[in-house]
Order: C-alpha cells, then sequence, then structure tokens
C-alpha cells in the first residue's frame, strides 16, 4: 500500500478544488496482491479478491478471508480529548484492515486457502504495530460525546456532515473505512490513499471537525479557519519536505501540520514536536515562495537570541492553563494559534493585538489571574508568562538584568508595573496619565534605518509590547524580517541597540562608559532615540539640566529610568519620569536613602565614585574622575 496512508486529520480547513472522480483501470491500486500488480507485496494466487475474501467458507464478517488480528492496541489519547478509544471489535472494518496493517498476521494468510506464497514487504509506514498512540483515534466509546468543534450531527444523528456522504460513521463510530475505501485507490488522483473523497483542502476533515459551530459560552477553537493564512496560502511546499500530499499549503491545509498516522508527536498528532511543526514552514527551506518576515527561524539562530523553547519535561498541551506557571515555555503555540492567525496585512493600532495573533488566549491584566479568550490586547497574551506566573527566571543569555531602588515584590510581574496605579510607566496597557510635559517624544517613531524622525508610526496615546520587544529587522518598521518577539541580535529580545550602565559594585566607577555617544537610532541608546528625540531635545537639557552631562560622560539612561514602569512609590522616590535608579550601579550617599527631589531636580546617592548632595552639589570619592562628569 502506497506510503503515508491519509485518515482523517485533527485541524480544519474549509472548500476543496474538484478532481475527477477516480482513475479508469486498476481501481484496486496497491490492494490488488495478484502477482504482476504494482503492489510492493505480491502473492501466487491471480484473483485479487480473494486475499482479503471468500464466497464459500470465509469468515461471517463480509466473507472475510484473512485471518483477523488480535492484537491489542494503545490506542490515542490526549488532555482534551472526549471521546475515548476502545479496542476494535474482532471482524469490524478497522480490525479487518489492522489484520494486515498491525503487522502480526501475515499477509496472504488466509482462511480458506491457508498462506498465500508471497514475494516483497509492505512499505514500514504502513505497519502499524500495536502503538496508535500517534494516529487519529478510531473505534471509540459510543455513543460518541459532543464538543464544541465537532459537526453536532455526529452525535445528534451519527452522521457526519460531509454533504456528498462518502465520509460517513460506521455503525455510529469512526472507523477505518470511515475514510477509506479499501477498493479504490484514487478518488483522489493526488493523493493515492485509498480515500474515499477528493482530501485536498482537508475536505475530510470537514466531515467531522466544524469551525462555524457555536455554543453559549464555549469557544471554538477552529472558528476563524477559513480566514486563516494556512486555509487560504498558494505559498508552494517542497515535496522533500514531505508534509503531506497536495502542492500548496492551503491544499494541505490540516495535513501539513498533522499525520494522521505514525505522526512524529502523539500530542494532536503533529508532525513535528511543538515548535518543530511550525519550523518546518517557517523555517524558509520548504516553503517557496516564502516571504521574509515569514521565515521565523533565524531568528532563533546565533547570534540572536530568541524565546526559549520549552523542553522535553515542560512541553505545551493544549488543554493546559492560559496562566503558565513557568516562563522558560513558550512555543509557537503559546503566541499564534495556528487556526485562526493571519497574515499582517494593516497594522493595528496599539493596544490591540495584531491578526498574526488572533484567537489567542490572554491573561486580564486587571487582576492577573483571569482568563481573556481570547486576548484583545497584545499585553493580554504577554502576561501569560510576564504577568502574575510563577517560577519566572532571570536568565543570563539575554543580558544585563538592573535591580530597581522601588519594587513591588514580584520584580518579573510586568502588571503593578504598567498598571494605572504604578507611579508612571510607559503607556502600554493604559494612556499616559502624567500630566508632566513629555518635549522629547517624536510625533512619528523612526523606523530601522531612520536618521531623521517622521518615517516610522505616528506616536499614539498608546504602545506595544513589540515597540520595545521585537526582531531587530522587523517589517513594521522598516526591515524585511518577522514582526514579534521572536529573536534579536540585541539583549533582551530589543528591536534596537540598548546599553545599560554597568558597575562592580554599587557606587564604584562604570565600566561601559559611552561618552559623547551617537544619538541616533545607531548609538547606545537606539531603543530610546526611537521615540525620544536625543539630538535635539535630551542633549539640549529641554526636560532636565543635567542630562546632557551625564549622557555625555557615557551614563546609560538605565542607571537613572526603569524601562518598564514603578509600581509603587516610596518616602524618597516619588516615581515621577520613570525615575527608578538601578541598585547595582548606585549607592546611598552616607547614611541616607537613595532619593530623587523632583521640585528641584535633585538626588542623593552615590554613583561612579560621585556623591551627588541634596543641595545639587557633587562630591568626588575617589580622585579617578569620569570623562565629561561635571559638578
Amino acid at each position: 500500500m502506497k506510503r503515508g496512508m491519509l485518515l482523517a486529520g485533527l485541524s480544519i480547513l474549509l472548500s476543496g478544488t474538484t478532481l475527477p472522480a477516480q482513475i479508469a483501470g486498476d481501481v484496486l491500486g496497491m490492494h490488488n496482491l495478484g502477482p504482476g500488480s504494482k503492489s510492493p507485496i505480491t502473492g501466487a494466487r491471480p484473483d485479487p479478491c480473494t486475499y482479503c475474501h471468500a464466497p464459500h467458507s470465509a469468515l461471517k464478517f463480509g466473507l472475510w478471508n484473512q485471518k483477523l488480528t488480535t492484537q491489542s492496541y494503545t490506542t490515542y489519547t490526549s488532555h482534551s480529548e472526549a471521546n475515548r478509544g476502545r479496542q476494535p471489535k474482532l471482524g469490524s472494518d478497522s480490525n479487518q484492515c489492522l489484520s494486515c496493517h498491525d503487522g502480526t498476521v501475515a499477509v496472504g494468510d488466509t482462511v480458506v486457502s491457508g498462506q498465500v506464497t508471497m514475494r516483497g514487504s509492505m512499505y514500514p509506514a504502513d505497519v502499524f504495530g500495536n502503538n496508535m498512540l500517534p494516529s487519529h483515534p478510531f473505534s471509540l466509546v459510543t455513543p460518541l460525546k459532543d464538543n464544541i468543534d465537532l459537526a453536532a450531527s455526529l452525535v445528534a444523528s451519527h452522521r457526519t456532515a460531509d454533504p456528498t456522504g462518502a465520509v460517513k460513521l460506521i455503525a455510529g463510530n469512526v472507523e477505518c473505512t470511515s475514510c477509506h475505501n479499501p477498493h479504490v485507490q484514487a478518488k483522489d488522483l493526488i493523493s493515492l490513499n485509498f480515500l474515499v473523497k477528493n482530501g485536498s483542502s482537508g475536505q475530510l476533515c470537514l466531515a467531522c471537525h466544524d469551525p462555524t459551530r457555536t455554543k453559549s459560552g464555549q469557544v471554538n477553537p477552529l472558528a476563524d479557519w477559513a480566514t486563516s493564512a494556512h486555509a487560504l496560502s498558494t505559498d508552494k511546499i517542497a515535496p522533500t519536505a514531505q508534509l503531506g500530499s497536495y502542492p500548496t499549503v492551503a491544499g494541505d491545509s490540516c495535513i501539513g501540520c498533522h499525520a494522521p498516522h505514525n505522526a512524529n508527536s502523539t500530542a494532536r498528532l503533529l508532525r513535528g514536536q511543538n515548535e518543530q511543526d511550525c519550523i518546518a514552514c517557517h523555517n524558509g527551506a520548504n516553503i517557496s515562495p516564502i516571504e521574509p518576515y515569514a521565515n521565523v527561524f533565524p531568528e532563533y539562530a546565533t547570534p540572536k537570541i530568541g524565546h526559549p523553547f520549552p523542553t522535553s519535561t515542560n512541553p505545551h498541551d493544549a488543554s493546559e492553563s492560559t496562566l503558565l506557571n513557568n516562563n522558560r515555555h513558550a512555543t509557537c503555540a503559546d503566541c499564534h494559534n495556528a487556526h485562526g492567525a493571519e497574515q499582517v496585512g494593516v497594522f493595528a493600532p496599539a493596544p490591540l493585538i495584531r491578526v498574526s495573533q488572533r484567537d489567542i488566549a490572554g491573561i486580564n491584566a486587571s487582576d492577573g489571574v483571569s482568563v481573556l479568550t481570547p486576548a484583545v490586547n497584545q499585553y493580554d497574551n504577554c502576561l501569560r508568562c510576564h504577568g502574575a506566573s510563577t517560577g519566572k527566571q532571570v536568565l543570563p543569555i539575554y543580558g544585563y538584568f538592573p535591580v530597581r531602588a522601588v519594587s513591588a515584590g514580584d520584580a518579573l510581574n510586568l502588571i503593578p508595573q504598567f498598571a494605572v496605579s504604578a507611579t508612571s510607566s510607559h503607556p502600554v496597557m493604559h494612556p499616559g496619565s502624567s500630566g508632566l510635559a513629555q518635549p522629547s517624544l517624536l510625533a512619528n517613531m523612526m523606523n530601522l534605518n531612520d536618521s531623521l524622525p517622521g518615517h516610522g508610526r505616528a506616536m499614539g496615546t498608546q504602545i506595544l509590547c513589540t515597540d520595545c520587544h521585537n526582531s531587530d529587522d522587523n517589517r513594521e518598521f522598516g526591515g524585511k524580517g518577522p514582526n514579534g518577539p521572536h529573536g534579536s541580535k540585541w539583549t533582551h529580545i530589543l528591536e534596537r541597540r540598548y546599553e545599560f550602565s554597568q558597575a562592580p559594585a554599587p557606587g564604584q566607577l562604570i565600566n561601559n562608559l559611552f561618552p559623547n555617544p551617537d544619538p541616533s537610532v545607531n548609538g547606545p541608546y537606539a531603543l530610546c532615540a526611537k521615540c525620544h528625540d536625543l539630538a535635539n531635545q535630551i542633549l539640549q537639557n529641554t526636560s532636565w539640566i543635567r542630562h546632557s552631562s551625564h549622557i555625555d560622560a557615557g551614563f546609560s539612561c538605565s542607571t537613572c529610568h526603569t524601562a518598564h514602569g514603578i509600581s509603587a512609590a516610596s518616602g524618597t522616590l516619588s516615581g515621577e519620569r520613570l525615575i527608578n535608579f538601578d541598585l547595582n550601579v548606585v549607592a546611598p550617599n552616607g547614611g541616607l536613602p537613595i532619593s530623587y527631589n523632583h521640585a528641584s531636580n535633585t538626588c542623593v546617592m552615590v554613583c561612579h565614585q560621585a556623591a551627588h548632595n541634596a543641595d545639587g552639589s557633587v562630591t568626588q570619592a575617589s580622585l579617578r574622575r569620569g570623562p565629561g562628569l561635571k559638578k
């Protein structure tokens, strides 16, 4: 039998193209086991039907002549599966098929004639053994149980939704012959796998899986399949990729990601384990033509660093909690729903989620726990890991991590840092409301290659997480690569260069100064320069008289400012303008706490071995002076 025999997949597709009903000539195809046939295994008997059937003395099950298997199988199961498998009944359609395809009974071992002399062997992919975990469920416990993404008729009337009636339940159950006609190999002229009808564009899958079904209070995970990129893409698939039978992404649809038999991953019958399933297409090698922004895998390759893939002990599962209590669990499916994701044509205004993440789940920022299905804003999805979840970690691979003077306990929980109650914050979860003038803000964000403002997206009242955490060559801001925090050559998956001042100990000399820096998108503070006019505003001291002296001396913005927000104020740090000193760099001045007075624009602390005093004076704590340091 031809390699890669298909059953019904788990994903969904809509309409398919029309092909001729079947080929002329040898309709048995590989099931013609007679001498001289094209089957990989042939026998001495010239009459092909008798390898399975006999008109006299056969078993009572459809005049069955092949000895039946009595193998016990490990059947498909999953955390979210409502319908559980049972062992196929002796003599049932599936038991008859498996009497050759589980490999326990020799082909040609007949009831009437004994063992027929055979030559050759079956393709290994068509021998399943006793492990049915990587194959579509069959011989289910009846009556079938309903589910939001199943056709209502399966339970209500024991019929599939196939309008032609070719895909059918067998005695109210899913069996091999629900999707396969063992007597006709080529009703589908492309997928020569004994399908009951043309299977392109997921027509077999649609017979049982219904993306249009709605029920009050339930979310159909397949709801937007019809408009998804995977349902509509005409990009061609390289035959060597072995991702399915059909030449295009839309033609393969479900079987491009799911393997109905012998899947590499038992979870959801994926062809690859979690993210490997997506990378099979999004690595740029197997799809032609593939847009550069759909070629995601290079974003994870050295010298770039991306979100970490989950480990074998912490894999993604469709039934897992939306609040992920381990932020090392970042797989494609945590941020993208393959059944609903669309190609981004127009970038929606912040903070709305992009259609590339359509139908993905999120966490409500108001409490950090309740689930939003689907997520409305981009940050809803980010909060699955970067909010109230436990088990979060700081990994050195992402670069230096500052320790802020004011923190609300969990420094990795971004909800209090961006909340309306925050003393000040970048306007991610709500519009800016500090009331302080922002003279440095540009009218437009700078694109990646801009030397002048005004060429990027117009500045709005809110920004996105991906305005800072993004691929360093992303399409939205002038590059050709994918959008989103897949990976970047800059630390913390930042879109552009951003240097953090670092010192061997608090108050000691900073060992990575950048004196008289380039204030453009190419300089050490390029990320800040995306939205703030460093050259004409910050360095001209329009918002603070000592900006230029500190920047010219080589001190990073990170020494005084936090990038996200200040969750609370203290008696000495009120938190205006994101001022929240890095305690790895600054130290207390004598016995006084670190403080900042907005009214007088003065601070009390020691930085770079210089003591900053409440009266605005600076006393050198060492004979060594930083370049450009001014009193």
